[in-house]
């Protein structure tokens, strides 16, 4: 509070968000009831001198960014709240799976992993773990272990599906959980330029054309029959099958007349 009960933080915000809008220190001075010299010292900070001649600086004064929204996979603090006081109660997990709309393997999962040194679950202090384990970067394991790196490589080298390869990790490290990948990993790690995990493409063997002399031969006909040196026993229609009979004409002729009658 400043002076005459006026709350000093609430006329910082006004007047910072009056020069973000483009007003001039003066005019947001003016508006907000403080001298332009506050003004200009909130906007830019200062440095002075203490009793001792040390320099003393102070930052500019900033808007506190709000907190971006939380997404609805994850718990909030109200929900671990209601966790703790049903789960006092005698709730089950499933009870309070239902009542909060969640899935009974996620509550399970939060008493579990977000409770204190003493097996405690306290609402404040599981979400503060939750928030500290999103935030942190972890590595993906193909880059810190060397040995499920090979592994995975030189099965994707076989031409292994990555599905494959997820089964077969899953029956080569029985006993090491930590060396076992879903597919969707192995997925990730292959589109990641930041991992040395490469797939040989696959190549299809190209059929060469045959040249024969600088020739092209396809589109032509090897040993064919010009029609003029065709036998004269075709143009004297003799013999069965250089001729049609009159029957099979008429029987075409019948077939399209009636064609238009269609």
């Amino acid at each position: 509070m400043g002076r005459g009960g006026v709350n000093l933080t609430e006329v910082q915000d006004k007047y910072l968000k009056l020069i973000e809008q483009g007003v001039n220190n003066s005019e947001a001075c003016r508006i907000v009831g403080i001298n332009r010299r506050t003004g200009t010292r909130w906007r830019f900070g200062r440095t002075i001198q203490n009793n001792a001649g040390e320099a003393v600086h102070y930052p500019p004064v900033t808007v506190p960014t709000p907190p971006t929204a939380r997404h609805r996979r994850y718990l909030s603090i109200e929900e671990r709240e209601a966790i703790a006081d049903l789960r006092k109660q005698g709730h089950t997990l499933r009870q309070i799976a239902a009542l909060l709309g969640r899935n009974a393997s996620t509550i399970s999962r939060e008493l579990r992993r977000n409770v204190d040194g003493q097996g405690r679950y306290r609402p404040v202090h599981a979400d503060r773990l939750a928030q500290a384990r999103t935030a942190r970067p972890r590595p993906r394991r193909l880059v810190t272990d060397r040995i499920l790196r090979e592994v995975v490589v030189d099965r994707l080298g076989k031409r292994w599906s990555p599905e494959q390869v997820a089964h077969e990790l899953r029956a080569e490290f029985a006993e090491h959980r930590q060396r076992q990948l879903c597919a969707e990993s192995i997925y990730q790690a292959l589109y990641d330029p930041d991992i040395d995990v490469t797939r040989p493409a696959r190549r299809r063997r190209r059929r060469r054309r045959r040249q024969l002399q600088g020739l092209e031969r396809r589109g032509h006909l090897l040993n064919m029959t010009m029609i003029d040196d065709r036998p004269a026993e075709v143009a004297d229609r003799v013999q069965p099958g250089h001729w049609e009979s009159q029957w099979s004409c008429q029987a075409v002729r019948g077939v399209f007349a009636g064609a238009g009658s269609w």
